[in-house]
């Protein structure tokens, strides 16, 4: 009777396992379509040529900074963007290592 009952927590577990993969997975996905809209809305890879982290912000060095759609940056929770000459000083919190990371890779 007690083999039967761990085999029952096993599979719980298991179904628990399984339903967090696929929702990391998920979540996954969608980041790699906001880094893609982040992308477009700089101007395209050919635009950037650099990018920096520091703490929250993400600095983007930019060919041409009159291209950039700040409205479509701000829609992807950008809390704030500075520019100055042609580059762009953008406000994530905690994601900005990430988009970086990501963007530098696609680049």
């Amino acid at each position: 009777m007690l083999t039967n009952r761990y085999v029952q927590y096993l599979i719980i577990l298991i179904v628990l396992f399984i339903i967090s993969l696929v929702f990391i997975k998920l979540k996954q996905k969608n980041f790699s379509n906001e880094i893609n809209k982040l992308l477009k809305y700089l101007g395209g890879k050919d635009n950037i040529i650099n990018i920096e982290c520091n703490m929250s912000r993400l600095k983007v060095i930019l060919k041409d900074v009159n291209i950039v759609d700040k409205d479509g940056i701000q829609k992807l929770g950008a809390k704030g963007i500075v520019e100055i000459d042609n580059q762009l000083k953008i406000i994530f919190d905690k994601n900005a290592k990430t988009l970086k990371k990501y963007i530098k890779e696609l680049l």
